[in-house]
């Protein structure tokens, strides 16, 4: 069966059971509290749902500004809602303010409690209120969204049920953290009216592109979530790795533990969560001829980019990897790769050796090298004191990576709140060589594919791929174990 005709038998059969019940109140008085138990908790989900997603306040037309490349959004003041989360229960409000949001200082969130700015419940509360499950916390700020990249939102395909798309790198999927405006759905929102809704159906990281699906109404999202769930929707990935990749399909089985939800941290150890990845290199392009390692990795940092320690440039290379995520743990494919010595060549949190070392966290499942704390430690400074760059970049772009800024704080604050101000993010942070590339049902009922990635086609005057096959040879590797996606 289609998608589409799974969608609608999945529309047919929930009005159907709102038919039958409403029938079964009104000619059996016994079913008639089921009924209205049902209700309320439909509309308690509702009820929720609206405060999640308040629009009140919110500016219309959004008032972006599309220049440099980049889309920006004026600072406006906004008031962010959430409910409490299981982890926050029993902790002090500051504590989990510390803890869960990094973007301004303790003392700024510490004054915004005792001015009234940050509530519970819509009442003034000290930092040292002890959170309860059920209780609704409010935070009112002046609000700095970073820009994202002016690239469109592709549209792949579209139905009464369902948009595919493909999302730019660097563009968050939802609102979440600095990030408001400048996410998937409200610029979607901003381009079909406000009273659009989007019913998203898988997930990407912020840096990750690619493929998407956006349902319009609810039951279009469950059919496509419940299918992805239950793990019979095959996904594959494009990625552009450090080194030559070995030959064949390799399975990476290491289970990922969250060590900073904070920072949204993963690495591989042994007391994580299991996961599975399938990767098959697909190409693989030599450093250039003209491109040498002249400096060693501890050199001091003159300040000049002709001069700038680069022990990566022109050492390896770079292969053009396929992947299959068979579980979907968060920075799933990023984590496998660095642990296989592999990582994704503009990977800001992965292949920082200011971050990780000079092995890049290769082959450390016991944290034996860099224990977390001091990982941790080092990349919460990334972006604050230090320019988050990753440490390998392709020879060419390298002396005009050097030459473009990053995203620091400037010194500098803002007038009307007095928060510290951030520089424009540099090209290198708003891109990650990680692409989705494909969605398809395991029965073969339906597929979407986007084009390769400028970033993963031959180099030029190379020759090699520009497309991949079917995914038959990585569905092998592991059709023992998962077959449920074979």
């Amino acid at each position: 069966m289609s998608l589409e005709a799974q969608i609608a038998a999945k529309a047919a059969e929930a009005e159907a059971a709102d038919q039958i019940t409403e029938s079964a109140a009104s000619s059996d008085p016994a079913a008639a509290p089921r009924l209205t138990k049902r209700r309320n908790k439909n509309k308690k989900k509702q009820d929720k749902n609206e405060v999640d997603d308040d629009q009140e306040g919110q500016l219309w037309p959004i008032p972006y500004i599309i220049e440099d490349g980049l889309r920006r959004v004026a600072p406006y003041h906004y008031t962010y809602k959430t409910w409490v989360k299981q982890r926050w229960r029993g902790r002090e409000l500051l504590d989990v303010f510390e803890s869960e949001f990094r973007d301004r200082p303790l003392e700024y969130y510490r004054q915004a409690m005792i001015s009234g700015h940050v509530r519970v419940n819509n009442k003034q509360v000290s930092p040292q209120h002890v959170l309860k499950n059920g209780e609704l916390v409010s935070h009112t700020i002046h609000r700095h969204e970073p820009p994202v990249t002016a690239d469109p939102i592709a549209v792949l395909h579209e139905d009464d049920d369902m948009i595919v798309i493909v999302k730019p790198s660097g563009v968050p999927v939802h609102p979440a953290g600095r990030y408001n405006y400048n996410s998937v759905i409200e610029i979607m929102r901003a381009e079909r009216g406000r009273g659009w809704t989007a019913y998203p159906c898988n997930r990407l990281d912020r840096l990750t592109s690619g493929i998407m699906f956006i349902a319009k109404h609810p039951a279009a999202a469950e059919v496509l979530s419940a299918q992805i769930a239950a793990r019979t929707v095959r996904k594959e990935y494009i990625a552009r790795v450090i080194g030559e990749f070995p030959d064949g399909e390799v399975v990476c089985d290491e289970p990922i533990l969250q060590i900073s939800p904070k920072l949204g941290l993963n690495r591989v150890r042994a007391n994580g969560k299991h996961a599975r990845t399938v990767f098959k290199k697909i190409a693989y392009y030599p450093p250039s001829a003209t491109a040498t390692a002249t400096q060693s990795p501890g050199t001091t940092s003159s300040g000049d980019p002709a001069t700038e320690p680069r022990p990566w440039t022109g050492a390896k290379g770079y292969s053009i990897l396929r992947c299959l995520p068979v579980t979907g743990r968060t920075h799933q494919l990023r984590v496998h790769l660095q642990h296989l010595g592999h990582p994704i060549q503009n990977d800001p949190i992965y292949a920082n050796q200011k971050v990780w070392g000079i092995q890049l966290g290769a082959g450390d499942a016991e944290a034996t090298a860099n224990t977390d704390e001091d990982i941790i430690s080092r990349l919460d400074r990334m972006g604050k004191q230090e320019v988050a760059d990753a440490v390998a970049y392709h020879d060419e772009m390298v002396d005009e990576y050097h030459k473009k800024k990053a995203e620091k704080m400037s010194g500098e604050l803002c007038e009307v709140c007095e928060t510290p101000l951030y520089t424009d993010p540099g090209e290198q942070e708003l891109s990650l060589w990680l692409h989705s590339l494909r969605y398809e049902d395991a029965g073969g009922q339906w597929r979407y594919v986007s084009p390769l990635p400028s970033w993963a086609l031959p180099p030029r005057g190379m020759a090699g791929p520009t497309s991949v096959g079917g995914m038959e040879e990585l569905v092998d590797a592991v059709r023992a174990e998962n077959p449920e996606i074979a």
